[in-house]
C-alpha cells in the first residue's frame, strides 16, 4: 500500500449494488509491460475494499515462485475475507484455468484484459529497470513479442462473470477508476465491457441508441449509459460453426431507466427554465452519504434544512441537487422533503444526469459545480471526483493546487475555472466549488465511528461551506448578469495563506508495521481526533487568518510523539532526556545508525509551519540541544557525520527536530518517500530554520509531494538509482565529497579530525 493517508471521495448512488458483495479473484491478462502491477497497486492505493496482489515474480519472500504458491496464497487471502489480483501474463486459457477455479457462489472472478498496443508494451520493458522478474533490456522485447503471438482472449465461458478489455491507456484508467471505487460491500454487473475490434459496428449501433434516448456516450466518466452503470453489455458468442458474432444484451431495468431519464430530464429542463433564462446555477452532489456511508435520513434533512437557509440570500440563483439515477434514495428522499416544505421549484429542484455534462446532455447549464472532494484535492478514487477532475482537464488541479493542497472536512474551497479547461468551453462551469464531508466509513481514514452528533455538525458546516461560496460568487456579479460569471472581474480566489498550505500536507513516513507497532506501544493514550470549531464551516476567503494548529487533522496513530511530549514522565523506556521545554528520544523506526529526535513540549506548536518569531528562542535550544547529542555520539564513533534539521510537513504531530546519520544504514529505509525526505529541500537544516524565522517570521517550507516523488539520488555524489535496494548498495561505497552547500553555515556535524567530508 502507498504511504500517504489516503482519502477518496463518495461515488454516486446509482453505480452501487445492494446488498454485501462478493470476495473478487481479478485476473489481469497482458504480456510484460502492459502495466498489470501499476493496475494493481494504484487500484489498492484508493480502494478501501481490502486487496492483496499475488505476483509470482516475488511470491517466494520476494523472489520468483511457483503458480502452486500463488494459488496457496491467493486461497489464504480470500479465506481472510480479502479480494485478490492475479498479476501474471494469464495470456491463454490453460494459464488461468486454475485461477478461475478459486471462484465459488461467494467468490466473483473477472478479467481485465490489458490488450494494449504491442509497441507499447514492448518500449516498456525495454526501458524500465528494477523489475520483480528481471525481464527488461533487450530480452524483454523477444519475450513480449513471443507471448503476444499466442495469446487468448479469455471469454464468460472459462468461468469468469466479467470481463473488461482495456485497449488504450485511458479505458486502463477508467478500469482502474472503476474497481478503486468498489467499496467492501459494493459488486459490479456481469458481462462483457470494453471489447470492440471485432464488434465495431454493433457497438456503433448502441452509441446510436444511447444518443437517440437523450443520455451520454459509453465510455464519458460518470455517464448514466455506461455498460456498468445500466447493465448493458456486449458479449461474444460462438455458435456451433466456431463463427464468432456479437450478441447484444440489454436489461429490462436498463431500457426502462433510459426512457425514465430521458423524460425526466426533459421535464426537468423545461421546469427549471420557465421564467429564469440563464439564472447563475449550483449544480451540487450528496456530500458523504455513499462511500462515506453517512446516513440517508440525516443528510436529506441537513440538505434540505440548509437549501431553505440560503434560498433568501442568492437573490435569482439557483441550487440544484444532482444523482446520476432517480432510483437514488438520497434523490428520492430530498425530491419528498423538498415537495413538504413548500420550497420554491423554480430555485431549488433536483435532477438526474451526468454532473460533469448537464448543459451538453440535459440542456441546463450551471456555472458552479461542487465537486465531493478527497482531503488531497487530487483526482482519483473514482465518483464525482474522478469525473470532475476528469472533465475539467489539468487545469483544475493546476487552480486548485494554486489555492490549497488540503481540504478539511466541513470546509469548502472555490477554485476559479480557467477558460482553457474543457469543462469551461463545453459546459460553460466557470467555478467549481470543492468541499468534504463526514466520514463514518471505518474503512476511511478520521472515521467518526457513528458519532453523529459530530457528524450532522460537520456535515452541516459542509454544506454552509458549499453555499457560503456560491454566494460570494453571486454577489459579484452584476444584477440579474450571468454572462461574466467566468470574467476575471467576477473571479473569487479563495487562497490559504502560505504557511497553512503547507501546513495541511499529509505525509505518512511509516515502514510496512509501522502503524500496527506504534499503536500497539502507545496504546491507552489514544486521543480522538477533533477539528476546531474555528476551522470548520468556513469558506476561506482571500488574505484570511485561521488558527493554524487547527489546519492539519491528526491520525490517532499520529499523536504518539504529542503524548510523549505531554508526559514523558509515562516513557522513560524511550525517552534519553527531558526538561520543562523539550524532551529527547530515539527515532523509533530510525532511517540511519543514529537517528534521534528533540521534541518541543509546547503546546499548539505541533509542526514547522506554526514556528514564529515567539518561537526562535526554542527553536535555538532544540539546535543547541541537537548539537549536544551528536558531540556525545561522535565521541562513541568518530566516523559518523550528522544532519540537524526538520521535515517541511511532518507526519507526526509535535514539532521535532531530527538528529540524523548520513550512512542512513537501517532496515526501517525502505521507500523512497524515507528517503527524498532526508535528502532533498524537504529536509530543512536547523540553522537554516532560525535564520528564516529570525528574518521573515516563518520558515520557508517546500512542497512535499513534488520532493517526496523525486528520483532517487544519491545525497553524496547525486546518481541516481532505480530502487532503494540498489541506492543502499552504492551508499555504502560512495565516498564522494558532499555538496557544497552542506559545507557552509555548519550544515554537516563530524568530529574534528574527520577528513572524509572536507570540500
Amino acid at each position: 500500500m502507498a504511504d500517504m493517508d489516503i482519502d477518496t471521495c463518495s461515488k454516486p448512488e446509482g453505480e452501487e449494488q445492494q446488498g454485501k458483495g462478493n470476495a473478487m479473484v481479478v485476473i489481469l491478462i497482458g504480456p510484460p509491460g502492459s502495466g498489470k502491477s501499476t493496475f494493481c497497486e494504484e487500484v489498492m492505493r484508493f480502494s478501501t475494499r481490502p486487496w492483496v496482489r499475488i505476483c509470482q515474480d516475488n511470491i517466494a519472500n520476494g523472489k520468483a515462485g511457483s503458480k502452486a504458491q500463488c494459488i496457496k496464497s491467493a486461497t489464504a487471502a480470500l479465506n481472510d475475507g480479502k479480494s485478490v489480483f492475479i498479476d501474471r501474463c494469464n495470456l491463454d486459457r490453460e494459464q488461468r484455468a486454475e485461477f478461475v477455479k478459486l471462484g465459488s457462489p461467494k467468490i466473483d472472478v473477472h478479467a481485465v484484459v490489458l490488450d494494449l498496443p504491442a509497441r507499447l508494451c514492448i518500449s516498456r520493458s525495454v526501458k524500465r529497470t528494477g523489475h520483480e522478474g528481471n525481464l527488461q533490456g533487450g530480452r524483454a522485447a523477444a519475450v513480449v513479442n513471443k507471448m503476444l503471438q499466442n495469446k487468448e482472449f479469455p471469454k464468460l465461458t472459462e468461468g469468469f462473470t466479467r470481463i473488461t478489455f482495456c485497449q488504450n491507456e485511458t479505458e486502463v484508467q477508467d478500469a482502474i477508476n472503476t474497481y478503486s471505487a468498489l467499496g467492501p460491500l459494493e459488486s459490479l454487473s456481469q458481462g462483457v465491457f470494453g471489447q470492440k475490434k471485432s464488434d465495431a459496428k454493433v457497438q456503433l449501433g448502441i452509441m446510436k441508441f444511447f444518443k437517440k434516448s437523450g443520455t451520454a456516450e459509453s465510455g464519458n466518466v460518470g455517464s448514466v449509459a455506461t455498460s456498468d452503470q445500466n447493465s448493458a453489455s456486449l458479449e461474444k458468442t460462438e455458435d456451433k460453426g466456431s463463427c464468432s458474432k456479437a450478441a447484444v444484451s440489454f436489461s429490462d431495468n436498463a431500457v426502462t431507466e433510459i426512457n425514465e431519464h430521458k423524460d425526466q430530464m426533459k421535464g426537468m429542463v423545461k421546469d427549471a427554465s420557465a421564467s429564469l433564462g440563464d439564472a447563475p446555477t449550483l449544480a451540487f452532489p450528496s456530500i458523504s452519504t455513499s462511500d462515506f456511508q453517512f446516513n440517508h435520513e440525516k443528510a436529506s434533512d441537513i440538505i434540505i434544512e440548509k437549501v431553505e437557509e440560503f434560498l433568501d440570500k442568492i437573490g435569482n440563483a439557483r441550487l440544484v441537487f444532482v444523482d446520476l439515477t432517480h432510483r437514488s434514495k438520497i434523490l428520492t428522499l430530498v425530491k419528498e422533503k423538498a415537495s413538504k416544505r413548500n420550497i420554491d421549484p423554480n430555485k431549488f429542484f433536483t435532477f438526474v444526469g451526468d454532473i460533469t455534462q448537464l448543459y451538453s446532455q440535459g440542456g441546463l447549464r450551471c456555472n458552479v459545480v461542487a465537486n465531493a472532494a478527497n482531503w488531497r484535492l487530487k483526482p482519483g478514487g473514482g465518483g464525482v471526483n474522478a469525473a470532475i477532475f476528469s472533465a475539467a482537464g489539468p487545469a483544475l488541479e493546476v487552480a486548485t493546487k494554486e489555492q490549497a493542497n488540503t481540504l478539511l472536512p466541513g470546509r469548502a474551497l472555490v477554485v476559479s475555472l480557467p477558460s482553457n479547461s474543457p469543462l469551461f468551453g463545453k459546459e460553460g462551469v466557470t467555478h467549481v466549488i470543492h468541499v468534504l464531508g463526514p466520514n463514518m466509513n471505518p474503512q476511511r481514514p478520521n472515521c467518526l465511528k457513528n458519532d453523529y452528533a459530530t457528524g450532522c455538525k460537520i456535515l452541516r458546516d459542509a454544506y454552509t461551506s458549499l453555499f457560503e461560496g456560491f454566494v460570494s460568487i453571486v454577489r459579484k456579479l452584476p444584477p440579474g448578469s450571468n454572462d461574466n460569471l467566468g470574467s476575471k472581474q467576477s473571479e473569487i480566489q479563495i487562497r490559504n495563506e502560505t504557511a497553512s498550505k503547507n501546513s495541511e500536507q499529509k505525509f505518512r513516513r511509516d515502514d510496512d508495521d509501522h502503524e500496527s507497532d506504534r499503536t500497539k506501544k502507545y496504546k491507552g493514550s489514544h486521543v480522538e481526533t477533533k477539528v476546531s470549531n474555528s476551522s470548520v464551516g468556513k469558506t476561506i476567503q482571500s488574505g484570511e487568518k485561521f488558527d493554524r494548529t487547527a489546519t492539519k487533522a491528526w491520525g490517532s496513530w499520529a499523536q504518539a510523539l504529542y503524548h510523549i511530549a505531554k508526559q514523558p514522565e509515562k516513557h522513560k523506556e524511550v525517552v534519553l532526556e527531558m526538561s520543562d521545554d523539550i524532551v529527547v528520544l530515539n527515532d523509533l523506526y530510525p532511517k540511519a545508525r543514529k537517528h534521534l529526535l528533540v521534541l518541543t513540549r509546547l503546546e499548539g506548536l505541533e509542526q514547522l509551519a506554526d514556528a514564529r518569531e515567539e518561537h526562535l528562542p526554542l527553536l535555538r535550544k532544540m539546535h543547541d540541544v541537537g548539537l549536544k547529542w551528536t558531540e556525545t555520539l561522535l565521541q562513541e564513533d568518530t566516523s559518523l557525520i550528522f544532519r540537524i534539521g526538520y521535515h517541511s510537513a511532518p507526519s507526526m504531530r509535535q514539532l521535532h527536530l531530527h538528529v540524523i546519520s548520513q550512512d542512513f544504514n537501517s532496515k526501517h529505509l525502505k521507500k523512497k518517500q524515507h528517503w527524498n525526505s532526508f535528502t532533498t529541500a524537504f529536509f530543512r537544516d536547523s540553522v537554516d530554520v532560525m535564520e528564516e524565522v529570525s528574518s521573515h517570521g516563518k520558515a520557508k517550507l517546500e512542497d512535499d509531494e513534488k520532493l517526496l516523488s523525486m528520483e532517487l539520488r544519491c545525497h553524496r555524489c547525486r546518481s541516481a538509482h532505480p530502487n532503494i535496494p540498489r541506492l543502499k548498495s552504492h551508499i555504502t561505497n560512495c565516498n564522494a565529497p558532499f555538496p557544497a552547500n552542506l559545507f557552509q553555515k555548519g550544515r554537516l556535524v563530524s568530529a574534528p579530525n574527520n577528513t572524509i567530508i572536507g570540500p
